[in-house]
C-alpha cells in the first residue's frame, strides 16, 4: 500500500513468540496488515533461520514486516523482561508446545491481570480435548485427519505439497485475533483465542465427511476418484507438455466439442448432461486425449482463453516469479531471504485488494535482535538496565 496510506491494524502492536511456521504466518498476516510485530526469539535466532532443504524458504516467506528482540527466557531476567513488553501490547501470538508458556510464566492466565486488554493467540497442535497433550507436526495431522489418505493414491498417503495445515491454522488465528479486538472495542476486554492445528485438517476434508454422508459411499484418494465432473483431468499435449482441463457445466462441454470437433458427441441423446457424461467417462476419455494429443501447449492456451474453458499448464513454484499475471497484477514483492546477506528474491504478497491496494512489504524480515535496543527503551528499559541485560547475554 502507499506511504501516505493508513493501514487497516496501524497502531495494534503485536508480541510474537513463535517459531517454525503456524505461529509465525499468523504474524506474518497481522503484520501485513499494519500491525508493529516483535518477534521475541532466543538470542542465537528462532530455529527456521538455520534450516536447510524444505525448510529453507521458511524464515524469509513468514517474518516479513516484522521486529526483532533476541532475549533469553530461560533466565529469569528475561521472562521479566518479556512480561513487561506484553504488558503493553495488544496481541500475543505463540505456538509453542503445550505447557511451555505455562513454564515461562507467560501463558494468557499469568498475563491478563497486568494488561486485562490483552488479545492472546495461541497456536497449538490440538484442541482442548484427549489429544490436547500430543506434539503435532502438519504431516502429522494430515495423516490423522485423512488428507494424507485423500492425497496419495491408495495404500500410499502422501502430504500436501505446502504447509497447508500452518498456513490455514495461522490465518484461523488471525481471525480470531480480528475477531476479539471487534469484541474488544465493546467491552474493553481481551480474551483467550485458539487455534488448533488438527482441527484445521479435519475442517479441510469436511467436504469428504459430508460426501460420506450424503451418498453413503466413502471418498476414494484423490488418484482414485469418482469425479463430479466428467472431464476434469490432466492431459498430456503435443510436445509432452501437459494441461489441466475442467469442463463443470452442459454449456462448456458443447463448447469444447463444437471447438474440437466432437460432433458424434454433440449429437448424442445419451451425453446432454453431465451425469450421463460421468457414466460413460471410460468412453469419453481416451478419444479427448488422443485428440488433445495432437495440439500444441499454445494452441490449447488460445483455444482455451478464447472460449473461457477453466485450464491450466502444469506449473512448478520456482516458474511463478516469471508468471505474467503475477507480475503484472502486482502480486509479487522483493524480498531479502538471508537477512544481511545479499540476495534478492520475490515472493507473493498477501493475495488481498484493499481499496484499489495491497498490503506489502515494508521491512524486510529482521536480523536477529535488530531492533532490541530500540525497542527495550521504548517499553521502558533504560540504557543502564539494557546494558546490564546485554552484558550478561540476557539481550542482544
Amino acid at each position: 500500500m502507499s506511504e501516505t496510506r493508513r493501514l487497516p491494524l496501524e497502531g495494534i502492536v503485536v508480541a510474537e513468540f513463535a517459531h517454525m511456521v503456524m505461529g509465525p504466518a499468523c504474524g506474518m498476516i497481522l503484520a501485513d496488515l499494519g500491525a508493529e510485530v516483535i518477534k521475541i526469539e532466543p538470542p542465537d535466532g528462532e530455529q527456521t533461520r538455520q534450516l536447510r532443504g524444505s525448510g529453507a524458504g521458511f524464515f524469509p516467506t513468514f517474518n516479513r514486516n516484522k521486529k526483532s528482540i533476541a532475549l533469553d527466557l530461560k533466565h529469569p531476567e528475561g521472562r521479566a523482561a518479556a512480561r513487561q513488553i506484553v504488558s503493553q501490547v495488544d496481541i500475543v501470538v505463540e505456538n509453542f508446545r503445550p505447557g511451555v508458556m505455562e513454564e515461562l510464566g507467560l501463558d494468557y492466565e499469568s498475563l491478563k491481570a497486568a494488561n486485562p486488554r490483552l488479545i492472546y493467540v495461541s497456536h497449538k497442535g490440538y484442541l482442548p480435548g484427549p489429544y490436547e497433550k500430543r506434539s503435532a507436526l502438519d504431516e502429522i495431522v494430515q495423516m490423522l485427519s485423512g488428507l494424507a489418505y485423500m492425497t496419495g493414491p491408495e495404500g500410499s498417503p502422501l502430504r500436501a505439497g505446502s504447509s497447508v495445515n500452518d498456513i490455514m491454522g495461522g490465518m484461523f488465528g488471525v481471525i480470531g485475533a480480528l475477531s476479539a479486538l471487534r469484541e474488544r472495542d465493546v467491552t474493553g476486554q481481551g480474551q483467550l483465542v485458539l487455534s488448533g492445528l488438527f482441527e484445521n485438517s479435519a475442517f479441510l476434508v469436511a467436504q469428504h465427511i459430508l460426501q460420506y454422508a450424503v451418498t453413503g459411499t466413502p471418498a476414494a484418494p484423490m488418484p482414485n476418484r469418482v469425479s463430479a465432473w466428467s472431464v476434469y483431468d490432466v492431459f498430456t499435449l503435443a510436445g509432452g507438455e501437459q494441461m489441466f482441463l475442467g469442463l463443470v457445466s452442459d454449456a462448456q462441454w458443447r463448447t469444447f466439442c463444437a471447438a474440437f470437433d466432437f460432433a458424434e458427441f454433440l449429437s448424442d441423446p445419451t451425453l446432454e448432461t453431465n451425469n450421463q457424461r460421468v457414466e460413460q467417462r471410460d468412453r469419453l476419455m481416451p478419444a479427448i486425449r488422443e485428440r488433445l494429443a495432437e495440439v500444441t501447449r499454445e494452441d490449447a492456451e488460445r483455444i482455451f482463453e478464447s472460449l473461457g474453458l477453466p485450464f491450466a499448464p502444469i506449473g512448478r513454484p520456482q516458474d511463478l516469479p516469471d508468471n505474467p499475471h503475477l507480475r503484472a497484477s502486482g502480486a509479487l514483492a522483493t524480498i531479502r531471504p538471508i537477512p544481511g546477506g545479499p540476495t534478492e528474491a520475490v515472493t507473493p504478497i498477501l493475495p488481498l485488494i484493499m481499496d484499489g491496494e495491497r498490503p506489502s512489504i515494508r521491512l524486510q524480515p529482521p536480523g536477529v535482535g535488530e531492533h532490541t535496543r530500540e525497542l527495550m527503551s521504548r517499553f521502558g528499559f533504560d540504557e543502564k538496565a539494557f546494558k546490564s541485560l546485554r552484558e550478561r547475554g540476557i539481550v542482544v
